[in-house]
């Protein structure tokens, strides 16, 4: 039986972990994120693969840093024939690729060598592309730069975020990964080297990404707002007040008004002015400090002092 310790932490693991288990494979340990403080209250969460894996009796480590770490020197006395990471959160140390018999396996949530890093799906929402993925590729030093053994392509719908994606790609990932691991092991299936000439990044979103430019098109903002849900969500401000916004449809309508000018804000809608003349309409907002909700909600509550000639965004200019 082939021996495997499985590092993984968001809920896109899970699948993958269970797929693991159900198939007969002997997963020693999981390797996760230690457990978190979420929220204003500062609630300790644990991630989902930890909940997973001590539902299915597996032993759990959480390692602040892998590099040099206790964990490591546990990993390496468990002596692993394999291990697979999907969206572990941590860089692997060299010394760590070495201890496996089989070297270890990363389930990567794109088309590599597309959208290297740790948001490949954020990315490939936001810059409108119509299609991901996953690759089954082995792990290297370098980020996401390893031989390619196997992938499979997913096509992303009008109404997909970033949540609907890592729902899609987390079983797809498990599937793949579990058709060609035994040829893996066996050594009947060969890796192909990524075409450098073709590599993008997708690095972790930074806080300043978050914000809206009105600038923008209508539809790449749309995009901007799917590629950015349920986490972390794009924003924007009025009179100094930061809206999430979570929902947005693109208009047919033309404007000729100013990028982040409201030019609706009436009869339970929000529609705001963005480049090349296109209108977006706010469908779902989320005010600081308040959950979020609908535009009907919202104009007929606090945002019933909106006007059509006020400007959202300026605060970022």
């Amino acid at each position: 039986m082939t021996k495997i310790v499985f590092m993984g932490t968001p809920e896109f693991s899970v699948p993958i972990l269970e797929g693991l288990v159900t198939a007969g494979y002997d997963v020693a340990a999981v390797v996760t994120q230690p457990d978190r403080a979420v929220g204003r209250k500062k609630k300790i969460i644990a991630s989902p693969v930890k909940n997973k894996a001590l539902e299915l009796g597996i032993s759990v480590l959480q390692p602040e840093k892998i590099s040099g770490s206790q964990e490591l020197e546990e990993i390496d006395q468990i002596r692993p024939d394999l291990i697979v990471t999907a969206a572990f959160g941590q860089f692997l140390p060299e010394k760590l690729l070495q201890i496996p018999t089989y070297g270890a396996l990363n389930v990567h949530a794109s088309l590599l060598p597309k959208y290297r890093g740790g948001a490949p799906v954020h990315y490939a929402i936001i810059n409108g592309e119509n299609e991901t993925g996953v690759s089954i590729m082995e792990m290297v030093k370098k980020m996401d730069a390893g031989s390619v053994y196997a992938q499979e392509s997913v096509p992303i719908m009008h109404e997909d975020d970033v949540g609907t994606m890592f729902t899609k790609l987390s079983y797809v990932g498990r599937d793949l990964l579990l058709k060609v691991l035994p040829q893996i092991l066996s050594g009947s299936l060969f890796s192909v080297e990524q075409d450098e000439q073709q590599v993008t990044f997708a690095p972790n979103i930074r806080p300043e990404e978050e914000v809206i430019d009105w600038r923008q098109t209508a539809q790449e903002i749309d995009q901007k707002v799917r590629g950015m849900r349920p986490w972390p969500i794009a924003y924007t401000t009025y009179q100094g007040n930061r809206w999430k916004i979570w929902s947005v449809s693109v208009l047919t309508e033309r404007t000729e008004a100013n990028p982040g000018t409201i030019i609706r804000a009436t009869k339970g809608q929000l529609w705001v002015a963005c480049g090349n003349q296109s209108i977006l309409a706010i469908e779902e907002l989320q005010p600081s400090g308040k959950n979020k909700q609908k535009i009907t909600d919202f104009l007929n509550g606090m945002g019933q002092k909106v006007a059509v000639g006020e400007q959202v965004g300026q605060d970022e200019e």
